[in-house]
């Protein structure tokens, strides 16, 4: 499982929205996040309003002053051309259109964790679901999203030849062990010692760590982009032990392994239940990627319940209650 943000944007008037993943909600995902939003939808807005996100906002509105954006966000601001309109602290309903947005993506897509190959297949499939999406009739207008949306588009600014540069630089120092924090991990800089002070380079998913000389030292993911946790595989089989019915609808079915999954579904559910008892036993000592590699390894050690008897009748008593009759030549 990997935890991921999503940044949303809404047009009021259309209703029609766009959501990209992100890892962080750090300024750099927040800024990439909004480059990739602008591709989305063919051009830049005259005018957005923002929550007072850190990223974008570093002293919020007060009784005797505006809102005070930070440098960076004013200059990405200014590379494109729209207007900011920043909400009021503590008021939700400020922009209630693209809070009510967020829910609907929520709870539409994300109601089981989709399945990506990659950050930007993720993107990809979002994008695809929100714009099969604007088929259906706005809420109030009795009209097509879609079509209110194309009437929207053309009020859009043009987007720029190139895409606003995102990244952050950073001078600091490694410590003894030749270490750098970043993003409250630290991280091992090769060779880092032989130098007073470097430079970090960060975009939205990678790091890069430059001597003073321009030697690049460090080339890699920023370590959110590793950060993984398993699946309780053992605790979800123990429950499925107890109702081995729901096996077939329960959301985790989808992320079995292919020869995992075909085991388990066996009609009889007495046969089911033991299966599962064994394959909870192995998974104790095993993950369930490295069970469904050596599957058939395993069914041939008899740690798995094989398909040998599939009933579980024993034949020799079964023989015994048939009559017999001596072969007579």
């Amino acid at each position: 499982i990997v935890d991921i943000h999503s940044l949303v944007m809404s047009f009021p008037n259309s209703n029609a929205g766009f959501a990209v993943p992100l890892l962080a909600e750090n300024q750099e995902c927040f800024l990439h996040g909004l480059n990739t939003l602008f591709k989305q939808v063919g051009g830049v807005p005259r005018k957005i309003r923002i929550d007072n996100l850190t990223p974008a906002v570093k002293k919020t509105r007060s009784k005797m002053e505006e809102a005070q954006l930070t440098d960076e966000f004013i200059q990405f601001q200014n590379y494109y051309g729209f207007d900011v309109q920043v909400c009021n602290p503590r008021s939700g309903h400020e922009k209630g259109n693209v809070e009510n947005k967020v829910g609907y993506v929520r709870y539409n897509f994300f109601t089981t964790a989709p399945i990506m190959n990659s950050y930007e297949d993720l993107t990809n499939q979002i994008f695809l679901k929100l714009e099969a999406d604007r088929n259906r009739i706005h809420y109030s207008k009795n009209v097509r999203i879609e079509d209110l949306w194309q009437e929207e588009k053309k009020y859009l600014l043009a987007l720029p030849e190139k895409t606003y540069p995102v990244f952050k630089e950073q001078l600091f120092k490694v410590n003894k062990y030749n270490e750098v924090k970043v993003d409250q991990m630290l991280v091992h800089v090769p060779r880092g010692g032989n130098y007073s002070q470097l430079q970090l380079i960060l975009t939205w998913d990678q790091l890069k760590v430059v001597s003073p000389n321009g030697e690049i030292l460090l080339d890699d993911y920023r370590p959110y982009m590793k950060k993984r946790k398993a699946l309780p595989w053992l605790s979800i089989i123990k429950t499925w032990i107890q109702k081995p019915r729901v096996v077939e609808y329960s959301r985790y079915n989808k992320y079995l392994p292919g020869r995992i999954k075909e085991f388990l579904l066996v009609d009889n559910l007495n046969i089911r239940r033991k299966r599962l008892e064994s394959l909870a036993s192995l998974l104790v000592s095993y993950d369930l990627k490295r069970i469904n590699e050596e599957f058939y390894e395993l069914i041939a050690q008899d740690k798995l319940a094989s398909e040998s008897n599939p009933y579980e009748v024993d034949w020799n008593k079964y023989d015994s209650l048939a009559p017999r009759e001596e072969a007579i030549r």
